[in-house]
């Protein structure tokens, strides 16, 4: 596996600096987001425990670009969001999510094709550029959802009704710590 290929560690310790293996420095939740965005894969393990924190972490990313206006879910996915943590549509919305960004991104390559092809204007300067940050966002959107492009799980997951009730908290514990930091917001 190449160095590229291979998601990039970043170790948490006890004291909650994240540090990159690689060069061998802290990094902050900037720097993860910066990786991202150019089109690289990490993963966040806690150093005592071994435990994966990525998804925490990037939920934290996530909420912290939506605080400061760069708002990219409208109040409405996220009112939907919080409803399928609820009901029995949290067996679909993974699904439902992963569908959505495989369709966005084809569509979006296609679209990015064309105006390549068709288009002189595709041959200013920026719109390369651009091209590729839109790639990497995309990419960013949907790693780690089942048909993206994002690393593959690497448990099949499980039929429905049969979630660990850890993992249930857990992620119930995320969501309650992304309304309340919603919540201030909105003050």
């Amino acid at each position: 596996m190449t160095e590229d290929s291979r998601p990039l560690l970043i170790k948490r310790y006890a004291s909650r600096r994240l540090y990159n293996t690689e060069t061998s420095d802290y990094v902050t939740l900037e720097d993860i987001a910066s990786f991202i965005r150019a089109g690289r894969e990490v993963q966040i393990v806690d150093l005592k425990s071994g435990q994966d924190l990525t998804r925490s972490y990037l939920l934290q990313i996530i909420a912290e670009h939506e605080s400061k206006g760069d708002a990219v879910l409208p109040l409405g996915v996220l009112t939907d969001l919080v409803r399928s943590y609820t009901g029995s549509a949290q067996s679909v919305v993974p699904d439902f999510l992963a569908s959505s960004f495989e369709m966005l991104r084809s569509g979006q390559s296609k679209m990015m094709e064309n105006m390549t092809a068709m288009n002189p204007m595709a041959q200013m300067p920026g719109v390369k550029a651009m091209q590729e940050s839109q790639q990497a966002f995309f990419k960013a959107m949907t790693g780690g959802w089942a048909g993206s492009s994002g690393p593959a799980r690497d448990d099949p997951a499980p039929p429905e009704g049969d979630g660990s009730k850890e993992e249930l908290d857990a992620i119930r514990k995320q969501l309650a710590d992304m309304q309340a930091m919603l919540a201030r917001m909105n003050k």
